[in-house]
């Protein structure tokens, strides 16, 4: 019992000194709207909160003019045309297929469907019916699945397990019918993970993946997940795989930014160390990840998820200026980690925002020094 109140008085002081250095050092916190202190992130040009896009990371107008269409006409042909057009190999087909399979999903947690009533997400079901040989359905089909098992069932249930075999199902069907394309494999990692996939057999799925796609960043970051401690690996597998993969990177690849999402993955809980995101971990994770997005292609659709996990460090470690850079990027989307984690992801990231706006203003920054 005494080490027990010994223990508790250490992290208190430590609080308290915290505190005492935070405003030593000209700390920014946040102020109600409207108070005198207040820095506006619309002197900027960013969007209002309630105008920030939860749908995805960054700009696809293509795909949001046919996933509006979709909807309104309950026609799946425009999302068959899409996909059918969009490159097998690369990031953009993958986002296209989640936000697709995505949409049907929400659309039947909203609308399950009654007497009378037909149900959300319609069209994906005619579109498998009228079209069962089509690759792009398939794969979005495999998706929907995994979605909905993550979303509607406890991990570990045989409701979970169940989706889960159906969606294993789903994807070697849409991998016969386009053998090259890589999404069928990768929809799979998330079943991989669900299911518990013993290490061989994981690997196994990982190599027909980079047969065909190597250096494919959101295949990456979801084979991370299986590493990660919190599912069937550890701190050490998720930072050895996310290490090799910044190794191997090529020039203008965004994997040099995958140990930034490993050290993401691994934060602790509760953080009594002040300085723990100016921490060497952190710093060079960062750095990989500033590199990343600066060398990279300006067209590679995968930039938007670095960048808005660039701002949560850079704000976190109080690099406000590097933060508001990345900020004038994004700014509009709000589909990506870490926001999306929270139940109000427009709400997580106006704070973040506001606290960047905040800290660069008290440094001297205004809207007339940031570059654009």
């Amino acid at each position: 019992m005494e080490i027990l109140w010994v223990l508790m008085a250490l992290v208190m002081l430590g609080f308290v000194l915290l505190q005492i250095s935070r405003r030593r050092r000209g700390a920014v916190g946040l102020v109600e709207p409207g108070h005198p202190d207040a820095a506006d992130p619309a002197n900027y040009g960013f969007a209002r909160e309630e105008e920030l896009d939860i749908r995805m990371p960054g700009p696809d107008e293509d795909l949001l003019d046919v996933l509006d269409l979709v909807q309104r006409t309950l026609d799946y042909r425009g999302a068959q045309q899409l996909l059918a057009g969009t490159e097998a190999e690369g990031e953009r087909r993958w986002q296209r297929v989640q936000a697709f399979a995505g949409a049907a999903s929400l659309e039947l947690r909203q609308r399950p469907g009654g007497v009378g009533e037909t149900p959300g997400g319609q069209w994906l079901r005619v579109w498998r019916a009228e079209a069962p040989k089509d690759a792009g359905g398939a794969a979005v089909h495999a998706e929907f699945l995994v979605q909905q098992a993550w979303r509607t069932a406890t991990p570990g249930s045989d409701d979970f397990r169940i989706i889960m075999e159906e969606a294993k199902a789903a994807c070697g069907e849409a991998a016969l019918l386009a053998p090259g394309d890589p999404v069928p494999y990768i929809v799979e990692l998330s079943v991989a993970r669900g299911l518990g996939y013993p290490r061989e057999e994981f690997e196994q799925l990982w190599l027909k993946i980079l047969d065909r796609a190597p250096n494919h960043m959101g295949a990456h970051l979801a084979a991370l997940q299986y590493w990660c401690e919190k599912w069937h690996g550890s701190r050490e597998l998720a930072y050895s795989f996310a290490e090799a993969a910044a190794a191997r990177a090529p020039r203008g690849s965004l994997l040099a930014a995958m140990p930034l999402f490993a050290v993401f993955e691994h934060l602790p809980e509760v953080n009594l160390v002040s300085g723990f995101y100016q921490s060497e971990v952190v710093t060079k994770a960062v750095h990989g990840a500033l590199h990343a997005v600066h060398s990279a292609h300006r067209d590679d659709p995968m930039q938007a998820h670095v960048r808005h996990l660039l701002v949560f460090f850079l704000v976190r470690g109080e690099r406000w200026a590097e933060a508001m850079n990345q900020l004038t990027v994004i700014d509009g989307h709000v589909g990506a980690l870490p926001w999306t984690l929270s139940s109000d992801p427009a709400a997580e990231f106006a704070v973040y925002r506001a606290l960047a706006v905040a800290g660069y203003e008290a440094n001297g920054g205004s809207p007339a020094t940031l570059p654009h």
